[in-house]
């Protein structure tokens, strides 16, 4: 029975798993064992032994290890050769010119295939995640958003920035470059108001950080101090194309807090963030009224003379402030700091307003104090859009599929269409709603305006450049350009068309690959 039991246990353990032996002897850690067993029935040592026993298996644990970082680091050397199924996206190095098919891989040695797929695997990682990687990006067609789509195009990437731009023939690859192949690219997607990061995917309160309750203006509150970088929807929106992220406190209260704006890789806010401090965000309209009663604001008009008597505070805080007698400034007040940015267009507010009256009175309230306004989901902003042309204000419009209940009752899938053609500046959104799955995905966002007014490259502009540029980050994002960040998405088809897959990202020059979506 003992031995029925040992030769199980012997089963499980891949410590003990037989060894190939010319002299048919059993494997050192087995040998050890028996060993020990005979000294302790004979009284001899029975403790040394195990002790001896033990030492054997850590040596064999740790000749294992060194073994296969032997040959996981092998595998990494010289070309790096791997092949996603079911897409159209390939990488390899190019060693032999861009002309040549992918080298041929050669067949596994007949040892474990478990061992050669985790090789492969680490193979990937690496180069999947090296810092400063020589990338070139060919596709059938590339949308660089800065002109036409070029057919047959290259992108050319050096130390995380696009270095060159062009055709097959006018872009030479260089030989030792990784080379990714797929009938689309486009720039790296960029959601123009989301919370993800603050709400995260598993829906209960440990990971619910986008709105704080306990007062109704707190524009002090930063969302660097609660973006959790490793959030795994950053992950699942990454898998679609966005590569960017404009995300913080959620609508909900009057100022709720402020927004940042971050990469979809990294696993530290240092790492992720681009723009720490984007937006100043508030909420007009029921979202940011209190039911209970005898709690402010209860209405429209409290809501209004609360924000109008926070500015003026605000702007009596900057006027003590520029006093030459250090003595009598004001101690620091951090919400009067983040709104007196706002009064000196240091940050735009922007106002969470969906019904005709909220939208005109965010407008209203931008006029009297001058600051910069961008409005916010403006489900009726097509009531107003002579009004929202002249202020010069830009809209980032609600999601094309949000819920049409309550204040939304009156959205419609043409508005973003219908800002567009008035010549409004407009960008599209995965916006928020409190449930499950908790995010949308812009690029679907997008296919939807597509089919209700916006032509592709309408659309596409949605959700790249013009999101760039309502969000100030156009220098550095938004197009496919010499000296921007390399961030591109990858597809296998139109990648507005629901059967096509995103076959990989590359942020900041690294290539992210995952399987098809």
């Amino acid at each position: 029975m003992r031995r029925d039991k040992y030769s199980a246990k012997q089963s499980r353990n891949p410590l003990f798993a037989p060894r190939a032996n010319r002299a048919g002897s059993v494997p050192r850690v087995q040998r050890a064992v028996k060993q020990s067993r005979d000294r302790k029935r004979a009284g001899k040592g029975g403790n040394e032994a195990t002790m001896e026993w033990r030492n054997r298996a850590a040596t064999v644990r740790e000749r294992a290890k060194a073994a296969t970082k032997r040959r996981t680091d092998e595998a990494t050397k010289g070309r790096v050769a791997h092949r996603f199924s079911g897409g159209g996206l390939e990488s390899r190095a190019n060693a032999a010119g861009p002309s040549h098919g992918p080298t041929p891989r050669p067949s596994p040695p007949a040892r474990s295939r478990v061992g050669c797929f985790l090789i492969a695997t680490a193979a990937v990682l690496i180069a999947g995640h090296s810092a400063g990687a020589q990338v070139a990006v060919r596709g059938k067609t590339v949308h660089t958003m800065a002109g036409p789509a070029i057919e047959n195009g290259v992108v050319l990437i050096r130390d995380g920035k696009i270095a060159a731009v062009g055709t097959a023939a006018q872009v030479q690859i260089p030989a030792d470059f990784q080379v990714l192949d797929a009938a689309v690219v486009t720039p790296g997607l960029i959601d123009a108001h989301s919370t993800v990061g603050f709400s995260g995917i598993l829906n209960i309160p440990h990971d619910q950080d986008q709105l704080e309750h306990s007062a109704p203006i707190q524009p002090e509150l930063r969302a660097v101090d609660a973006f959790n970088a490793r959030e795994k929807l950053l992950e699942w929106v990454r898998g679609f194309g966005v590569t960017t992220v404009h995300t913080g406190h959620a609508p909900g209260e009057l100022v709720s807090g402020q927004t940042l704006i971050a990469k979809t890789a990294g696993e530290t806010v240092d790492r992720a963030v681009i723009v720490p401090s984007a937006t100043v965000a508030a909420t007009l309209g029921p979202a940011a009224q209190k039911s209970e009663k005898g709690k402010s604001p209860g209405t429209r008009g409290k809501m209004m003379a609360m924000l109008r008597a926070e500015f003026i505070k605000a702007q009596e805080y900057l006027r003590k402030q520029e006093n030459p007698d250090v003595e009598k400034r004001p101690e620091r007040n951090l919400s009067l700091e983040a709104l007196g940015k706002v009064l000196k267009r240091e940050l735009p507010l922007m106002v969470t307003a969906n019904q005709a009256q909220d939208i005109d009175s965010a407008l209203r309230l931008a006029k009297e104090f001058e600051f910069k306004l961008i409005l916010d989901s403006a489900t009726e902003s097509y009531l107003l859009i002579d009004e929202i042309k002249a202020s010069g204000v830009p809209v980032i419009v609600h999601p094309t599929m949000t819920r049409a209940y309550g204040e939304l009752r009156n959205l419609s899938f043409e508005t973003a269409a219908k800002l567009r053609h008035a010549g409004i500046p407009i960008a599209l959104q995965s916006g928020y709603e409190d449930y499950v799955p908790k995010t949308r995905v812009v690029l679907f966002e997008a296919a939807i305006a597509a089919g209700n007014g916006l032509t592709f490259d309408e659309a596409l502009a949605t959700i790249t450049l013009d999101a760039a540029r309502i969000l100030g980050i156009d220098a550095r994002l938004g197009s496919l350009e010499v000296g921007k960040d390399a961030d591109l998405a990858l597809y296998d088809g139109d990648p507005f068309e629901y059967t096509s897959h995103c076959l990989g990202v590359v942020i900041n020059g690294q290539v992210f690959n995952q399987p098809p979506r």
